[in-house]
């Protein structure tokens, strides 16, 4: 018993005794490591390699982990220097954060020590050192092609697109709701208040976050892949959008000097060439198409009441080099109207949960939706849908 009572108190004593400390390193992401406006000490950084410089007193990496489009200069010793350090390798690299002589950079991380987490063939690689491949090209590799510099950049443009999106209604006072994927619906948009007004603040508001948080990155789009999408940008920021109606678009078209795929004439829907071409005759700003035929909108779309050609309350928001971003209505709140339309269309059984929100308590409301790679694509100046997508999917490539 006795025995077991010293043995107590010393594990007590043990236990409370200060433990020796071991000092850990900071990781920092690269592009907190180039923000540093001090030196550091005992610093971690992880990335892939984006070049290897060896000369005989002095071996140079630059590192690059996605969160900034500039690469970390790494400064070592040339007996640090591995077999398996090449383009491509993924590396953890530890040192202290030093000001650099180098006039473009403000720090350097001179290495104490690197470790190859993960090598990388350069032969069968399908990225190489100051290559600059095609977009088309990058397709091919989805799995890898967010280590180019043109993709990575778009990842973190969608990523604050999207914040910039979701705060913009936000701080508007709306609520975030998940809506199922997979219904019974054949109808698009959703239910949230809505005026035109609301779809020109959302696009410069987001648009204006997005170029202060990623200039670097919008801007290597707007001087490699569409060098004149900066004015275009810089235009539609600073004018005012132009409404017109879907009467007077057709009317323009139909005295356009040019010859369309498909003839306008009321009552048949906008295509992209029409909706190209009507932003051009508009002087290249974001234009506003408002009642379009009745006939030729979903039954929820709200009844204009007006004649001789009959329209609904629709808009679509068609913007210079895409055609439509944006498309909304107001929504039939009149029960009456509602189900007279469901009636002669022989669906009012499938969609009366869809009166019932009429007939219990319904007030004036509408909807619209903004096609986000359509969105990403106007900003950016890139011609091709599936080059602002992650992990495109298109007839016969559904590589991941």
């Amino acid at each position: 018993m006795f025995g077991a009572r010293c043995l107590l108190l010393a594990l007590r004593r043990c236990s409370s005794a200060p433990c020796p400390k071991h000092t850990q390193a900071a990781r920092l992401r690269v592009c907190e490591a180039l923000e540093a406006q001090e030196v550091a000490g005992d610093i971690k950084v992880q990335g892939w390699v984006r070049s290897v410089r060896s000369q005989k007193e002095v071996l140079f990496l630059h590192i690059n982990d996605g969160s900034s489009l500039e690469s970390l200069q790494v400064v070592a010793d040339p007996t640090l220097e591995h077999r398996d350090l090449t383009f491509g390798s993924a590396v953890e690299v530890q040192g202290k954060l030093v000001k650099s002589l180098h006039r473009m950079q403000n720090v350097e991380l001179k290495a104490e020590n690197i470790r190859v987490v993960g090598p990388c063939d350069t032969l069968t690689f399908p990225f190489k050192p100051r290559e600059r491949q095609p977009l088309e090209y990058s397709r091919q590799f989805p799995h890898l092609r967010c280590r180019t510099n043109t993709l990575s950049s778009l990842l973190r443009v969608r990523s604050e697109a999207t914040a910039a999106i979701h705060s913009f209604f936000k701080d508007n006072g709306y609520v975030h709701v998940h809506t199922p994927i997979i219904t019974s619906n054949d109808c698009e948009g959703a239910g949230e208040l809505f005026h035109v007004r609301v779809m020109e603040d959302l696009f410069k508001t987001a648009t204006s976050i997005v170029l202060s948080r990623c200039p670097q990155d919008v801007e290597l789009f707007h001087k490699y892949v569409s060098p004149a999408q900066k004015g275009r940008l810089e235009q539609m920021l600073k004018n005012k959008f132009i409404t017109i109606s879907y009467t007077e678009a057709v009317e323009i078209l139909k005295r356009a000097p040019q010859t369309f795929t498909f003839q306008p004439k009321w009552g048949s829907d906008l295509q992209t060439e029409h909706e190209k071409y009507l932003v051009k005759h508009c002087g290249e700003v974001p234009v506003f198409v408002v009642n379009y035929p009745y006939d030729l909108k979903p039954f929820y779309m709200r009844d204009n009441e007006d004649g001789p050609q009959h329209t609904v309350a629709a808009v679509d928001l068609l913007v210079p080099g895409i055609g439509e971003l944006c498309g909304g209505s107001l929504r039939e709140e009149r029960l009456h109207f509602l189900q007279s339309r469901l009636e002669r269309l022989g669906l009012a059984d499938a969609y009366q949960w869809y009166l019932d929100l009429r007939q219990f308590g319904s007030a004036p409301h509408g909807g619209f939706g903004m096609g986000f790679e359509r969105y990403l694509q106007c900003i950016l100046g890139v011609d091709n849908i599936k080059d602002v997508m992650p992990f495109p999917r298109f007839p016969h490539s559904c590589l991941l």
